[in-house]
């Protein structure tokens, strides 16, 4: 099994997994997500084994990072290891589960890292310490060591899906704008980092306004808004070489909104001209442009449905901004926002259960979510600004932009749960905004 990875710097990083086969049992352990308040689950994490001394550091580093990974959901707590009683000297020595129930430990992860060269071997195992049986087969890693942080967040993608029953989102990357200077002129370049805010590369330079920053549905392509001609208009950028192509450069118009279809072989934008904003769609192998709305109003912020047969969007023909549906192909929308005050930014969930949006309403801002026919709204955040948000690969945490009042306030990256809980800032180097999360990294 083999993981790639393509970097802004155009290296390639390669993992291997195998699968590392524990005695047979059953395991029950199932921590069950609603939309209640969930009491996060107990685990025992002790530091990985260092099976040479060259992979100390990494065993310490690696079993940081899926701890954090696994705490910052908020549905686990790490129970400290000067509660531990049985001590952890060998990857294959037996379990002592009594040991483990004694300190009410629900889960064990227990691991190993070698390194050997430039390479880094990390293998895992996960067990159920009630019913006293492995969770799932263990599995070891391979790789530079330079990606030992990916091993982690795979390590923890594995326990989070075992113990949830959902996809993870650890290993997953997000592009989005970073911004320097002061506010009224702000200067803007596209950032690439992790989910949790490491590894910040930068894509472009500040030299022009940057904005809408999408993944393909592959990771290996951006589109996205530029400012450089003077006016806004959609590039597409190759994450492997960096290279950028712009779209649909119709003389006297403006192109904003992008975002690729589930196939990624199109994309969905708006486009004004004399004065008028429509919804169009483009072949991206030949370059031609379909429209898709044809009305005075504004339609913008279109999002595609998993299956790739509708489109959200939000239109302020009804007199404000509201949030529609319409076939992927045109036709007659139907709206499906009726709450009180203003809907904005549309995203269908990759689940296509929900749809995300930004609220704005009696001075305030809101995130939040409501089923795709527009029922059960549910307001995740408020504050004085919040917008944009993007969903997380398996459909459970949603990031957005932030911003405080004030003529020295900058926008910050935040993320939520879908029920509400776990509101916390991404840490980024400065000012960020205009998030967007990226699949899944192979």
């Amino acid at each position: 099994m083999t993981f790639a990875r393509p970097l802004a710097i155009a290296l390639t990083l390669v993992l291997q997994a195998a699968v590392l086969v524990p005695p047979s049992g059953a395991a029950p352990l199932r921590l069950e997500l609603t939309q209640g308040v969930i009491e996060p689950m107990p685990y025992a994490l002790p530091t990985f084994i260092a099976e040479n001394p060259a992979g100390a550091k990494a065993a310490t580093d690696i079993s940081q990072v899926i701890a954090d990974d696994l705490t910052g959901t908020g549905l686990f707590r790490q129970i400290p290891a000067t509660a531990f009683i049985s001590k952890v000297s060998s990857f294959d020595a037996p379990v002592q589960y009594a040991d483990w129930k004694a300190i009410n430990a629900q889960a064990l992860i227990t691991g190993a890292v070698s390194v050997q060269g430039d390479k880094v071997v990390v293998k895992f195992r996960l067990f159920d310490v009630f019913s006293g049986a492995p969770m799932g087969e263990g599995l070891q890693f391979v790789g530079p060591v330079t990606t030992w942080r990916r091993m982690g967040h795979k390590v923890a993608d594995a326990v989070y899906s075992r113990i949830t029953g959902e996809g993870g989102y650890f290993d997953s990357r997000v592009v989005f704008v970073s911004e320097s200077g002061p506010k009224a002129q702000r200067q803007m370049r596209l950032g690439l980092m992790d989910y949790d805010g490491a590894n910040t590369t930068y894509l472009t330079d500040n030299s022009s306004i940057v904005l809408a920053p999408r993944f393909s549905p592959d990771g290996k392509r951006i589109i996205y808004v530029s400012y450089k001609s003077g006016f806004p208009h959609i590039y597409v950028m190759d994450m492997a070489t960096l290279q950028q192509q712009q779209l649909d450069d119709q003389p006297g118009t403006m192109t904003f909104a992008p975002r690729f279809s589930p196939d990624g072989r199109s994309a969905v934008f708006s486009l004004e001209q004399a004065g008028n904003t429509d919804l169009y769609s483009i072949d991206l192998a030949s370059g031609t442009a379909r429209r898709l709305t044809n009305a005075p109003s504004i339609e913008t912020a279109p999002s595609y449905s998993p299956d790739g047969s509708k489109i959200v969007f939000e239109s302020d023909r009804s007199g404000e901004q509201q949030i529609y549906v319409m076939s992927a192909g045109g036709g007659e929308p139907t709206r499906i926002s009726f709450g009180a005050g203003k809907y904005a930014t549309p995203v269908w969930s990759p689940r296509g259960d929900l749809i995300a949006f930004t609220k704005q309403n009696d001075g305030r801002f809101y995130i939040g979510v409501m089923k795709t026919d527009g029922s059960e709204e549910r307001l995740l955040t408020a504050s004085f600004l919040d917008e944009g948000p993007t969903w997380a690969p398996n459909g459970r945490v949603i990031m957005f932009t932030r911003e405080a009042a004030g003529a020295d306030s900058a926008p910050q990256i935040y993320s939520v749960d879908i029920s509400g809980r776990n509101l916390k800032r991404v840490p980024t180097d400065g000012p960020a905004s205009d998030p967007a999360w990226g699949p899944l990294l192979p």
